[in-house]
C-alpha cells in the first residue's frame, strides 16, 4: 500500500526557499522519493508550474503519484535514474527548467523494511540493498562474489573504514564455510573486524552498509557529469539544490559546482583569455546549509545531510 511508504523530507523550507520556486516554473527533482519535496515544490508552484520526477523505487513512484494526485496534470513520474536526465527532459519534452532538485538520502521507508535490506539494525534481513528491486546486483551478490582485494577498495573508498582490510578478509574467510545472506551475518564479520576500543559510538557497521550500498546502486558513478550536465539545463536565474548524506557525494557536488562557478583558466601570464571559459553559475551556499538542532531532534536521520545551491547565471 502506497499509505505505507513514509519518508520525512530533509530540510524541507530550506530546500524549497533555496529553490526559489515560482508560478508557472517547470522543475525537476531527480529523486522524489515519497513526494515530500515534490508535493511542495507543486504547491509552492500553484496554479501552473510543472514538475517533472524520476526515481528507481516503483514503491516510491506509487506513493508520490498518490501523495501528489491533487495536482493531477502539472507533474510526471518516471522510472528511472536522474542520471538519465536527458533522455527524461527528451521524453517530458522539456529543453530547460527553472529548477533541480536532488536529495541523495535513502528512505525511511527503505531503511525500515526489512526485506530491502538496506538497515545493519535488520538482522534478519536479506542482504540486498537495491533501489531498484528488478535491478540485477545485489549486496548478497558482491559480499559473496566480489574478490577480496575488490571488497577491500569498495569498503575503504565509499565506507572511509580504517578497517576494510580486517573486513574484507574476514568477509572471504566467512564465505568460505558458508554463503553470507543476511544483514546480520554482515554485521557480526564487521564487529569481530573492528577492534572493541573503536566500537563506541556509531554504530560499527554503517560504514561498511554504506559503502556496499554504494556500489550495488552506482551511486557515485557518472555523478559529477550528472550535476554539471543539469546545471547546464537550468533557464538563467534558476537553480539546483543537491542533498547529500555523507563526504563522498558532497565533494563532488561542491567540486562540480566550483569549476562552473570559475571563469578563465589561462595562465596569468597570458594577456589575452584563449581558454573560453566562462563562468556559468553562481554559488548561493558558500558554505553547506545544514539541518537545525530542531530538525534533527525530530528527524535523526538528518544529522548527516548537507545542502547546497546554485544559481544559473548564462
Amino acid at each position: 500500500m502506497t499509505t505505507l511508504f513514509e519518508h520525512k523530507p530533509v530540510m524541507l523550507k530550506e530546500c524549497l526557499d533555496g529553490l526559489n520556486v515560482k508560478d508557472g516554473g517547470v522543475y525537476f527533482d531527480g529523486t522524489v522519493g515519497g513526494g515530500g519535496h515534490s508535493y511542495e515544490i507543486l504547491r509552492r508552484s500553484s496554479p501552473s508550474g510543472r514538475l517533472i520526477a524520476t526515481d528507481l523505487d516503483s514503491e516510491a513512484i506509487n506513493a508520490a503519484q498518490s501523495r501528489l494526485s491533487e495536482f493531477g496534470g502539472r507533474f510526471e513520474i518516471y522510472k528511472s535514474n536522474y542520471k538519465r536526465f536527458e533522455e527524461v527532459f527528451s521524453e517530458a519534452n522539456v529543453d530547460k527548467v527553472d529548477g533541480v532538485l536532488l536529495d541523495f538520502g535513502v528512505s525511511s521507508h527503505q531503511l525500515d523494511k526489512e526485506m530491502r535490506g538496506f538497515s545493519y539494525m535488520k538482522h534478519y534481513a536479506p542482504l540486498d540493498m537495491r533501489m531498484d528491486t528488478k535491478a540485477y546486483l545485489t549486496a548478497e551478490i558482491v559480499v559473496n562474489g566480489y574478490p577480496e582485494d575488490k571488497l577491500y577498495r569498495i569498503i575503504r573508498d565509499y565506507g572511509e573504514e580504517r578497517f576494510a582490510a580486517n573486513i574484507a578478509r574476514n568477509v572471504v574467510k566467512y564465505r568460505e564455510k558458508q554463503r553470507i545472506t543476511t544483514c546480520g551475518q554482515l554485521v557480526e564479520i564487521i564487529e569481530k573486524s573492528i577492534p572493541k576500543k573503536f566500537q563506541l559510538g556509531a554504530p560499527c557497521a554503517r560504514k561498511t552498509f554504506q559503502a556496499i550500498r554504494i556500489e550495488v546502486n552506482g551511486e557515485l558513478e557518472g555523478l559529477y557529469d550528472c550535476v554539471v550536465g543539469l546545471s547546464r539545463r537550468l533557464k538563467k536565474g534558476g537553480r539546483i539544490a543537491i542533498l547529500t548524506f555523507h563526504s563522498l557525494e558532497d565533494r563532488i557536488v561542491k567540486n562540480a559546482f566550483r569549476d562552473l562557478e570559475q571563469d578563465c583558466i589561462c595562465d596569468k601570464s597570458i594577456p589575452v583569455c584563449v581558454c573560453g571559459k566562462v563562468k556559468e553559475l553562481e554559488v548561493v551556499t558558500k558554505k553547506p546549509i545544514l539541518p537545525s538542532e530542531a530538525e534533527m531532534e525530530d528527524n535523526s536521520r538528518s544529522r548527516c545531510a548537507k545542502l547546497r545551491i546554485a544559481e544559473r547565471i548564462i
